[in-house]
């Protein structure tokens, strides 16, 4: 378990304490923006890997249990995350890495209802799992991802802020809004499914089907009760 915290809060360091804070602009100032991004990629990269590698040799030490009665609420709940995750990947959005110049563009698609979709998507996959998995290495393993899903979309805008400045941001942010559905049911925006497209939600349901299908191969873990 050690290993694990000690994994978990490396992660949740470089993530939290580092990407999107003025640190991060003070070593972008000093090193340059290419060997940040490379640098941060690499320790990002070797943090997961450590992240994953110690949850799979941490002992089995049960806290609730699994929860037998919750598979057929996640395997509904996953859907949305998949939908959220795979449009977000695949949709034009001025807080995705190098897309800054888009602030301009009025918020297209899945970015009118939450303008961090592939966050939400992987909060929402990480607090399904962690209510699921009963045990003291997941409950580690899933609160980071969740927290450093949820403190990452906030980290993003204010990266954002200061890189484009006050008045580009706000003009974006006001049409938009980090929980989902939050800007259009205040009538800031509106939903424009045919902006999303079909086969945005033909790949995301596809990929969900395959996870779906291989859970029990690929994980170990059957996610049906």
């Amino acid at each position: 378990m050690t290993s694990v915290i000690l994994a978990a809060l490396f992660f949740a360091g470089i993530h939290i304490g580092v990407a999107g804070t003025t640190l991060r602009d003070a070593i972008v100032g000093a090193v340059g923006q290419r060997a940040y991004q490379a640098v941060f990629s690499i320790a990002s990269a070797a943090g997961l890997i450590w992240l994953v590698m110690a949850y799979r040799a941490a002992p089995y030490l049960p806290t609730w249990g699994m929860l037998q009665w919750w598979k057929p609420v996640a395997i509904v709940l996953m859907l949305p995350s998949a939908l959220l995750v795979v449009i977000g990947l695949t949709t034009p959005n001025p807080t995705s890495v190098a897309q800054e110049a888009k602030i301009a563009l009025p918020p297209e698609g899945i970015v009118r209802v939450t303008r961090h979709p592939f966050l939400t998507g992987v909060a929402i996959w990480a607090i399904i799992h962690l209510i699921g998995n009963g045990d003291a290495a997941s409950l580690v393993l899933f609160a980071v991802f969740a927290v450093v899903a949820v403190a990452g979309a906030a980290s993003i805008d204010a990266k954002r802020r200061r890189l484009l400045g006050e008045p580009a941001w706000q003009g974006f942010a006001s049409r938009t809004s980090i929980l989902p559905f939050a800007a259009i049911a205040a009538g800031r925006n509106s939903f424009d499914a045919a902006e999303i497209g079909v086969w945005r939600p033909v790949v995301a349901v596809v990929v969900y089907a395959l996870m779906l299908g291989g859970h029990a191969h690929l994980i170990g873990v059957s996610p049906f009760p």
